[in-house]
C-alpha cells in the first residue's frame, strides 16, 4: 500500500510561482511512474504533468515551459514547480502512482493523495 501527501498549495497571484510537494511511503518509490493532476470546480480530473523512472516528462499543452516535474528519490518525494501561473490554473492538485494504461488518463493511476489547493488571483 501507497500513502500520498501532496503540500506546497496556496493563494498566488497571477504571474507568480508555487512548488508542490508529493511525499510517498514505500520503499518501491524509485520505481514508480508518478503523475500529476488537477481538478477545477465543476470539471472532470485533467492530467497535468508525469515523471517516470527514467526520468521522462511529459506535460499537458497548457503547462509546458511554465511547470515543471521532478524527483527526489532519496526522500521519496515528486515535486511539480509551477511559475507564471494563471487563474486558469486554479484547481486541486493530486499526486499519483502510475499503474497501466495511457498516462495522461486518470484511471491508468492506481493511488492518489488527498490533494492540495492551488488558487491563483487576478
Amino acid at each position: 500500500q501507497v500513502t500520498l501527501v501532496e503540500s506546497g498549495g496556496g493563494l498566488v497571484q497571477a504571474g507568480g510561482s508555487l512548488r508542490l510537494s508529493c511525499a510517498a511511503s514505500g520503499r518501491s518509490f524509485s520505481t514508480y511512474t508518478m503523475g500529476w493532476f488537477r481538478q477545477a470546480p465543476g470539471k472532470e480530473r485533467a492530467f497535468v504533468s508525469t515523471i517516470s523512472s527514467g526520468l521522462q516528462t511529459y506535460y499537458t499543452d497548457s503547462v509546458k515551459g511554465r511547470f515543471t516535474i521532478s524527483r527526489d528519490n532519496a526522500k521519496n518525494t515528486v515535486l511539480l514547480q509551477m511559475n507564471s501561473l494563471k487563474p486558469e490554473d486554479t484547481a486541486v492538485y493530486y499526486c499519483a502512482v502510475y499503474g497501466i494504461g495511457n498516462y495522461d488518463q486518470s484511471t491508468s493511476y492506481s493511488h492518489w493523495g488527498q490533494g492540495t489547493q492551488v488558487t491563483v488571483s487576478s
